[in-house]
């Protein structure tokens, strides 16, 4: 199958979240056509203007930025902000001429695809959670197509513009095999006879997992016998969790702990891990369900609409994960923790459960949209 080389203006980002979706679909039309010109719009001194990049694509930044929670003088500013990246994003458009511009959330994706809504660009909104946020529900109102991971989300959005293709993901996020599993547990030097829990706090870090896990280690991490812990911490909180760490090194514990900031081959902490505890983004979600493996899920409560529980109870009501809210993290999580490692017969059934929801090929449906839209399919 032939395709022709599009014009492509992708917006949005702020977190990995939004990033690695976006760049998966950027990789998954230029892979149909390498001659495909694709313009990334972000928010300016937000993560995405350094990952994209990084990536081999170029990046223009927005103004824009959220509206704080609580009462501040930067709030008096968003007005102010929203109006000139509308207009910049109306000159971004102008000068690029896109065929298409596709929002996947965050700060950026607001003020382009209202622009391009008002300029006859069509455009097209890949939501990536369970319960969508109020920007994407207006925008969705004018989108031609919403590209959706859950099912039910009629609620929010026009049931005909509707298409559920799955969150884009990283494409070395695969089911485990027995080979898979000895290169991670070798790759991370783990000792193969013990269970093991990989904990994604996320790049930055999760202050709640990591105030879970110190807590646990300060009782002697009872239930921790024959375990062994891959624990991402995130780099705002690598240099606490060193001193902590250092401080109990002389006390003698029963489970073996690994910390650090930051985990290069997901795939292989995937691989290597019994269960794994996480916060509930959706590309988090996403993954776990491509990697299969059985969760334990501790939802942001700072996040718009509480997205992070909706992500969480879609998995928990196909019993496919298991739910640990933050406030109870602290008592609860490593505990409910140690109970299901050992329990085998409850991680094979949630595997298997959620091993039913998984969507690899997300990118590459949301790319047969893009050409559905632009009619330039041969």
């Amino acid at each position: 199958m032939e395709y022709r080389a599009l014009r492509v203006i992708i917006s949005g980002g702020g977190t990995g979240g939004h990033i690695f979706p976006a760049l998966s679909i950027a990789d998954e039309l230029k892979r149909r056509n390498p001659s495909t010109e694709i313009l990334f719009v972000g928010a300016e001194g937000r993560m995405e203007m350094e990952k994209v990049p990084s990536a081999g694509y170029r990046i223009t930044g927005l103004p824009v930025a959220g509206l704080q929670r609580k009462l501040t003088l930067s709030n008096l500013s968003l007005p102010f902000k929203v109006i000139k990246s509308i207009m910049m994003a109306r000159r971004i458009i102008r000068s690029f001429k896109p065929d298409i511009a596709i929002g996947v959330g965050g700060y950026a994706s607001a003020p382009l695809l209202w622009a391009a809504n008002s300029m006859g660009i069509p455009t097209l909104i890949q939501e990536q959670n369970g319960f969508a946020g109020l920007t994407n529900k207006i925008l969705g109102k004018k989108a031609v197509k919403i590209c959706v991971a859950y099912e039910n989300m009629e609620r929010f959005f026009p049931e005909e513009k509707i298409v559920i293709t799955g969150n884009p993901i990283r494409k070395d996020i695969l089911p485990v095999t027995g080979e898979t599993r000895k290169a991670g547990i070798e790759y991370y030097n783990l000792d193969p006879d013990r269970r093991h829990m990989l904990i994604i706090g996320g790049s930055l870090g999760s202050r709640t997992l990591n105030n879970a896990m110190k807590s646990w280690i300060a009782k002697g991490c009872p239930g921790g016998e024959n375990t062994e812990i891959l624990w991402q911490c995130g780099k705002f909180y690598k240099a606490e969790t060193d001193s902590f760490m250092e401080g109990i090194a002389d006390r003698k514990i029963p489970a073996v702990i690994h910390h650090t900031d930051f985990i290069g081959r997901m795939d292989l902490a995937y691989a290597s891990a019994d269960i794994v505890i996480s916060r509930s983004g959706a590309s988090s979600i996403s993954e776990l369900c491509a990697a299969r493996k059985a969760a334990i899920l501790v939802p942001s409560p700072n996040v718009a609409e509480d997205h992070q529980r909706h992500n969480a109870m879609a998995l928990v009501n196909k019993d496919a994960g298991i739910l640990v809210t933050d406030d109870e993290a602290a008592e609860k999580l490593m505990d409910t923790a140690c109970r299901l490692v050992r329990d085998e017969e409850a991680i094979d059934r949630m595997e298997k459960n959620i091993a039913s929801m998984a969507r690899t090929d997300a990118a590459e449906a949301i790319a047969r949209e893009v050409y559905k839209i632009t009619d330039r399919k041969i």
